[in-house]
């Protein structure tokens, strides 16, 4: 590849995509506010550092905070006047309507936004593959050129990314519901968990640390994502909040001592499960296809080195093909329970195999 691309912020994503381009043969220049943040982007093999190249870029990707991207976009689109710049913040209203007000030359701008990332941030948690079959949203200013989003399309795909396109308002409701309620939702049931007694934590099962996972995740950065997003999500939260006090109204009457309280209650309480199944059932399957259902077969696992690994190997000699892997971990037991998910038609084969393997299968 002879294209030369500047990446401006080199954390988490900034440097995942400089691995990601420099393997495809991309060259590519880091730059960052912290020297030591883009010198061990350099170490990790995300690219040169930016001050040491002089040939100009042909794309600018700005990797930067989202409070801060639109300043960064119009600085590289001064400083680099021949050069594409996209941004991969994760808001992109703000960035356009920023960017619009000060007059930039928005021709050569395309906004971006990669739907992939961690629960940490910064460099040292970078990953080469971390685009990997993730979708990767392009969202075209009012005036881009063709050729700077045909670019951009590029680099996406470079990084093993699905592109579609879209504006940049329908993007910032499509992620306050898909990505960014998810993290509130995940932060307030984590935080009921501050004032939790030890014992009663000891129960924790694998529900809770699936709706809590992404809790972990920068409290920092997702201030910034909030605030950049607060009129979309906000809308959701209104919608979400209401749901909540139907349940909450149902729970009480069904706990209410006065007869006929309770009417009512126990069908807010099913809808609203239902309802949940309904969009559940609506999320992608693999690689973007179809929603699939996938049948499960549960193994116990000795919580010993290799034990896993002979298990997924017995899988695979078994000519089965895993969709999915869950793992839960038997409280104050030396053992996990593997939940394999598989296509309905190779569960009974797959629990047959492994059993002969001497496995214990749960029923």
């Amino acid at each position: 590849m002879s294209r030369r691309v500047q990446i401006r912020g080199t954390g988490l994503i900034g440097t995942s995509l400089g691995i990601a381009l420099t393997r495809k043969g991309y060259a590519v220049s880091l730059a960052d506010p912290s020297p030591t943040a883009e010198r061990l982007a350099r170490d990790l093999g995300a690219g040169q550092l930016a001050h040491d190249v002089t040939a100009p870029p042909d794309l600018v990707v700005v990797a930067a905070p989202p409070d801060v991207a639109a300043g960064v976009v119009a600085q590289a689109l001064t400083e680099c006047p021949h050069a594409v710049v996209t941004d991969v913040a994760s808001v992109k209203g703000a960035v356009l309507d920023a960017l619009l007000a000060d007059g930039a030359p928005i021709e050569r701008y395309v906004g971006s936004h990669p739907m992939a990332g961690r629960e940490r941030s910064g460099a040292a948690h970078a990953r080469g593959d971390l685009f990997e079959g993730r979708a990767w949203v392009i969202v075209p200013a009012p005036d881009s050129s063709s050729e700077a989003v045909a670019l951009v399309e590029e680099i996406a795909h470079a990084a093993g990314s699905v592109t579609s396109r879209m504006d940049a308002a329908d993007h910032d409701d499509a992620v306050a519901t898909i990505s960014h309620l998810p993290q509130v939702a995940a932060s307030v049931v984590a935080a009921q968990l501050r004032t939790l007694e030890d014992h009663a934590l000891a129960l924790a099962g694998q529900g809770v640390r699936d709706v809590t996972r992404i809790a972990a995740s920068d409290p920092r950065l997702w201030t910034q994502i909030l605030a950049g997003n607060a009129h979309s999500v906000s809308r959701v939260l209104q919608r979400v909040v209401a749901d909540l006090s139907d349940v909450v109204a149902a729970l009480e009457g069904l706990s209410a001592p006065e007869p006929g309280a309770d009417v009512g209650s126990l069908e807010v309480v099913s809808r609203t499960i239902t309802h949940g199944n309904t969009g559940h059932s609506r999320i992608p399957g693999k690689h973007g296809a179809a929603p699939t259902a996938y049948e499960s077969v549960t193994a116990l696992v000795p919580d010993t080195p290799g034990e896993l690994a002979r298990l997924l190997a017995d899988v695979g000699a078994a000519d089965v093909n895993l969709e999915d892997l869950r793992l839960d971990h038997g409280l104050g037991q030396p053992f996990g329970l593997a939940e394999i998910l598989v296509v309905p038609a190779a569960a009974e084969r797959l629990r047959d195999a492994l059993r002969v393997k001497g496995w214990r299968v749960l029923e």
